[in-house]
């Protein structure tokens, strides 16, 4: 800060607020703080008897909050992102499309860890639809000096992106429905039409279903045929207990799929496998996956999608924010569960 005489101080930045007073009328401030001053305000300013100011120049090193926020934005941002306009020195950031957000927690703590700077996001590696808010940034006072801006850019050009949206691969689905009461027509299928229903929303469409008896060799042809057939993704539904007649985990191992898990550390989801027979993705669906909104399914599938790995010990993590509270009213994703 330094005081400038008022016909020096074009160009230049406010550093509070100058009020104007009128005679028998109104009071309320001319300028704010963080005005930039320009040639038509001198008379203005000097009408009110300010002669001299009290500034902040952009010449001396100091960045406006506006600007910094810009360059903090711009920086950290990767693919499907929008960002606004800086609003009281604070920039947002949306979606620019649907798919799964992706935020490197590690270099977000760093960045918080610079003098000033703030960058606040929702949870990372959850399904986001186009235009949610996502995140937002600024920094503390009025300005900033550069370097603190270039410390912030530093981090963020060696960690970028710091924060994305990665859009999910478009697959063909085989689904195959397990269970010898629906094979032999005792009940009706109710689980295929939740699957079908759950990956065109995601934008894959249904390669086929296939029906098969608790039959370790139909389970395990069916699981052929698929692959014979182009398959991406492959789904088994049912099957999933530890009951005898329950053979759809014993059939994924069958395949020569290598198991990731089975059992997950979520409610509802527990009893849940995740698979790969080369680069096709197999998953044995616990019978919740039909009856809730929010699974162990909508966690993990989105991130098979984005094409993001899920090893083993990312699964058991996922224990910190497995229980679904049940809420009469389902709000997911906006909870904790799967967070």
């Amino acid at each position: 800060m330094k005081t400038i005489h008022v016909q020096d101080a074009i160009g230049t930045m406010l550093c509070h607020d100058i009020t104007r007073i009128v005679p028998n009328g109104e009071k309320g401030p001319a300028f704010h703080k963080g005005h930039i001053v320009t040639q038509e305000d001198i008379s203005t300013l000097l009408d009110i008897g300010k002669e001299h100011l009290y500034v902040f120049d952009p010449k001396d090193g100091y960045v406006h909050e506006n600007d910094a926020a810009e360059r903090i934005a711009s920086a950290a941002m990767g693919q499907g992102l929008k960002d606004s306009a800086p609003s009281e020195g604070k920039v947002n950031i949306t979606a620019a499309h649907t798919g799964l957000l992706d935020i490197n927690v590690e270099a977000l703590t760093k960045l918080n860890s610079v003098q000033d700077v703030i960058f606040g996001t929702i949870h990372t590696m959850q399904l986001v639809k186009k235009g949610r808010g996502l995140a937002g940034t600024r920094v503390i006072p009025l300005v900033v000096t550069e370097d603190i801006v270039t410390e912030a850019e530093e981090i963020l050009r060696d960690n970028a992106p710091l924060i994305q949206v990665r859009p999910l691969k478009k697959c063909k689905v085989g689904v195959i429905i397990t269970g010898s009461e629906i094979y032999k027509g005792r009940i009706e299928d109710k689980f295929g039409p939740v699957i079908h229903t759950k990956f065109s929303s995601y934008g894959s469409t249904i390669l086929g279903q296939k029906l098969v008896s608790d039959s370790q060799e139909l389970t395990v042809n069916a699981i052929n045929e698929f692959v014979e057939q182009g398959a991406d993704f492959i789904v088994l539904t049912g099957g999933m207990s530890v009951d005898p007649d329950d053979q759809t985990p014993a059939s994924i191992r069958a395949s020569g799929a290598d198991v990731i898990t089975y059992g997950a550390p979520m409610f509802p989801g527990a009893m849940f496998m995740y698979a790969q027979l080369g680069d096709i993705p197999i998953l044995g669906l616990p019978g919740c996956v039909m009856y809730y909104k929010a699974s162990v399914f909508d966690v993990i599938v989105p991130r098979i999608l984005a094409g993001v790995s899920v090893p083993a010990e990312d699964i058991v993590a996922l224990g910190h924010g497995g229980y679904c509270e049940g809420c009469a009213e389902c709000r997911y994703p906006v909870c904790g569960f799967g967070k």
